[in-house]
C-alpha cells in the first residue's frame, strides 16, 4: 500500500458519504473487486440506498438509511472508509490530504461532497439552516419552547416543515406568489392548501426508514452551529418520528407573506432602538395590530412588515460544498457554484470527476431534463460517474445514462403521492406553451405542459396512475394535437390509445 512518503495509494478515491458518494463507491467496488476503493467522509455515518424500486423507465423510488460505515465495509470488503474530512486536493499530483494529516494518492477521483444550506445570514444563533438530519434534530429542540417561528424559503423542505409544525404560530415568508414553487405552480398550491389549514390530521402513514443514531451523540448534545457546515440532505420522510409541536395547544396557525424576502434581522436590543412597530399574528385579512410582546429576534421583510419570533428557519436551498477543493486547483465552476461536469461526469481537471449536489451539469441537456439537487439525481449521478470512471480506466466508451433523458421525480407532500416529469413547470419554455389541468378537490391534481401539440412535462398529485403513460408521451414526443382536451378526460382511458 505505501507509496512515496508513506502516502496510501488507491486506484479510485471518492470523497463524500452521502448518496452520490456511497453509490459511486459501491459501484466501483463491484466493478473492481480486487482494487481498494477509498471513501473519505467527515461523518461516521453514511447514507445508503435501501428498498430500491424501479417504478417505470425513468421513475425510481427508494429509502435512504443512515448507517455506520462499518456496514458498508462489510458489504464491500474492498471499500476502505477513511473517516476524515478533506483538507486539500493537489490535483496535479493526484493527491488528497485529509484533516487527520494523512495523504492519499489516487488514479481517478470522484468528488461527491454535497452542498450546505444557504443561510439567509451567517453566524446568527436565532437562524437555523435546515437541510439534514442533524439540523432537523437541533430544530426540534428549539421548537419545544417556541411560540412563533418565521420560516423562509419555498422549496420542498419549507413546505413539509410548515405542514408538520403544530401548536406554534408560523409566519411563512416566500419570494413567489404561491407556495412550493420548486415543485408546483399556483394551481397545485391551491389544491394542497386546504390540507395546510385543516384542523384535524389523518394519521401519517408509518415511515419505513430506519434511523441509526451515533451511540451517545444525543446525550452529549453538540454545540449549536457545530455541525452546520455539512451533513447529508434530508429526504422526503425526514420529519417522520420528529415531534414537531411547539408550546401552544392549537393545531395549525400558518400565515403566508408572499412576494417578499428577508431584508434584515434585528436582535431584541436593536429592535428596541429602531422604535418601529412589529405585528401580531394576523387574525383576518385586514387585521394589522401592533405586537405588545418582546421577542428574542425580529424579521424585517422587504414588504415593510416586521414580525418578532423565537427563531427563524432558513430553508432557502443549498450551495455546492466546493470550498476544500478549489484552493490551488483550476476548476471550471458553474453559475450556481458547482463544479462543472461534462456528459461523462468529468470536471475540467484530468482524472477528477464529480457527482451529486456538488456538481453542475454543463453538458447540453435533453430538452426534457434539467438538474435539480435531489436524492434521485444524486443516486443516478453517483452510479453513472462510477460507470464513466470504470470505462475510462479500461479505455472503453460509454453512452450517456438513460436517466438523463427525462427529468422524473417521485415524492410525497402532505401525504399525497407527487410525481413530476419533464419541464413540469414549463422551465425554459418561455411563453410558448399551454397548460391543461384536471383537478378533483381533495383527491387528485393533474397538470400537463404542452408545446406545439407535444407533451413537455406533467405534475401528478394523488393516485392518478398516469405516470407511465405520460412518461412515454413525453419521451416519444408524439403529436397529440388531435386529442385536444380529451387528453385529460377522466372518462377516456388514455392508456388504451398509447400502448
Amino acid at each position: 500500500m505505501a507509496g512515496s512518503g508513506g502516502a496510501a495509494r488507491g486506484r479510485f478515491a471518492v470523497v463524500g458519504g452521502g448518496i452520490a458518494g456511497v453509490t459511486c463507491a459501491e459501484q466501483l467496488a463491484a466493478e473492481f473487486p480486487s482494487e481498494d476503493i477509498f471513501l473519505m467522509t467527515a461523518s461516521p455515518l453514511i447514507k445508503a440506498v435501501t428498498n430500491f424500486k424501479q417504478v417505470s423507465k425513468t421513475l425510481e423510488e427508494f429509502d435512504v438509511e443512515e448507517q455506520p460505515s462499518s456496514l458498508l465495509e462489510k458489504r464491500y470488503p474492498n471499500i476502505r472508509v477513511i473517516q476524515s474530512g478533506v483538507k486539500q486536493l493537489k490535483s496535479d499530483e493526484h493527491k488528497i490530504y485529509t484533516e487527520d494529516g494523512k495523504e492519499y494518492i489516487y488514479e481517478k477521483l470522484c468528488l461527491c461532497a454535497g452542498a450546505k444550506p444557504k443561510l439567509i445570514v451567517e453566524g446568527n444563533p436565532y437562524v437555523l439552516g435546515i437541510r439534514d438530519t442533524d439540523s432537523a434534530q437541533a430544530f426540534q429542540k428549539n421548537l419545544a419552547q417556541a411560540e412563533r417561528i418565521v420560516v423562509v424559503g419555498n422549496g420542498g423542505i419549507a413546505l413539509e416543515l410548515v405542514y408538520e409544525i403544530q401548536g406554534c404560530e408560523v409566519i411563512w415568508a416566500i419570494k413567489d406568489k404561491a407556495i412550493g414553487n420548486t415543485f408546483f405552480d399556483a394551481g397545485a398550491a391551491e389544491f394542497l392548501l386546504p390540507k395546510l389549514t385543516a384542523e384535524s390530521r389523518e394519521t401519517p402513514i408509518e415511515c419505513k426508514r430506519t434511523k441509526y443514531t451515533l451511540e451517545g451523540s444525543e446525550e452529549k448534545g453538540r454545540p449549536t452551529g457545530a455541525s452546520v457546515k455539512l451533513g447529508s440532505a434530508l429526504g422526503p420522510d425526514w420529519h417522520e418520528g420528529l415531534y414537531l409541536k411547539g408550546t401552544k395547544e392549537f393545531s395549525h396557525k400558518v400565515h403566508i407573506e408572499i412576494l417578499c424576502e428577508v431584508k434584515k434581522i434585528h436582535l431584541q436590543q436593536e429592535f428596541i432602538q429602531l422604535q418601529q412597530t412589529s405585528l401580531t399574528f394576523p387574525k383576518g385579512e385586514k387585521n394589522v395590530e401592533a405586537d405588545e410582546v418582546l421577542w428574542p429576534v425580529y424579521v424585517e421583510l422587504t414588504n415593510g412588515k416586521i414580525y418578532g419570533c423565537n427563531f427563524i428557519v432558513s430553508a432557502t436551498g443549498v450551495v455546492p460544498n466546493v470550498e476544500p477543493f478549489l484552493d490551488g486547483n483550476n476548476f471550471a465552476v458553474g453559475e450556481d457554484g458547482g463544479l462543472q461536469v461534462d456528459k461523462h461526469m468529468h470536471t475540467s481537471l484530468p482524472d477528477v470527476y464529480a457527482a451529486g449536489d456538488i456538481c453542475t451539469a454543463a453538458w447540453e441537456p435533453s430538452p426534457v431534463w434539467h438538474q435539480m439537487r435531489l436524492w434521485t439525481q444524486a443516486r443516478q449521478m453517483g452510479w453513472y460517474a462510477a460507470k464513466c470512471m470504470a470505462a475510462d480506466a479500461l479505455g472503453e466508451s460509454i453512452d450517456m445514462d438513460f436517466s438523463f433523458e427525462l427529468f422524473a421525480h417521485i415524492t410525497k407532500f402532505f401525504n399525497y403521492k407527487v410525481v413530476v416529469l419533464g419541464k413540469y413547470n414549463a422551465q425554459g419554455l418561455g411563453s410558448d406553451h399551454e397548460l391543461m389541468l384536471r383537478c378533483t378537490k381533495g383527491h387528485e391534481y393533474v397538470k400537463v405542459v404542452m408545446q406545439n401539440g407535444r407533451m413537455m412535462g406533467a405534475v401528478l398529485i394523488g393516485e392518478t396512475d398516469l405516470e407511465e403513460t405520460f412518461e412515454n408521451l413525453i419521451l416519444n414526443q408524439m403529436d397529440l394535437s388531435a386529442y385536444g382536451e380529451d387528453l385529460l378526460n377522466p372518462d377516456i382511458d388514455i392508456e388504451d390509445y398509447f400502448d
